[in-house]
């Protein structure tokens, strides 16, 4: 699984800019009309969902457990396309539609921290992602009478946080990556 991380670091960096972007973008807009609150979910459930499934797809030769992120990604994605195939959805189903994701992609999220506990370095920031993303989720389903601006804040910060430890996550892959490569290098092949 490190070596799956260390091949598509990128799409964690992806995943975890768009986290920071939406956040962001929802933070310095705190009137939001909830149409455009569903488009930029909408935007970032799809770049995240299609980063995730890519990179599953062209790794999935390297490991067996290369279907954990590629349902991730689909979770992602249809989420993200339930927000854009229905943009009048009432506030209710939307809060609905985004815990019920969180849920589901911090869920995956734990179970990738946990089989890459044993390896020591930074993966276990997943299992903190997937932890946040559960509780995130959880928190909105159980409180969906909140309000607007609220809400944007709840999922702004919960945006940035999770999109910044992923961003780390993936700076700790490549590294590791380009770790193994020097190393790969200087070892003399035998013949």
């Amino acid at each position: 699984m490190d070596e799956l991380l260390g091949r598509a670091w990128w799409m964690l960096m992806l995943r975890g800019a768009a986290g920071i972007l939406f956040g962001l973008l929802a933070l310095l807009w705190p009137g939001l009309t909830l149409l455009l609150l569903v488009v930029m979910f909408a935007a970032y459930a799809l770049i995240g969902g299609i980063a995730a499934v890519s990179a599953a797809i062209r790794h999935r030769s390297i490991r067996k457990d290369w279907w954990i992120p590629l349902l991730l990604g689909l979770c992602t994605i249809a989420a993200g396309l339930i927000a854009v195939v229905a943009p009048g959805v009432t506030a209710l189903v939307l809060i609905a539609v985004m815990g019920a994701n969180a849920i589901v992609t911090g869920v995956l999220d734990v179970v990738t921290g946990i089989r890459l506990k044993r390896r020591g370095r930074t993966e276990w920031l997943l299992f903190v992602i997937g932890i946040l993303s559960v509780l995130f989720g959880i928190f909105v389903l159980l409180a969906p009478g909140a309000g607007a601006l609220a809400l944007v804040w709840m999922i702004s910060t919960y945006a940035i946080v999770t999109g910044s430890l992923l961003f780390v996550v993936s700076l700790a892959a490549r590294n590791g990556r380009d770790a193994v490569l020097r190393d790969e290098q200087k070892t003399p092949l035998h013949s």
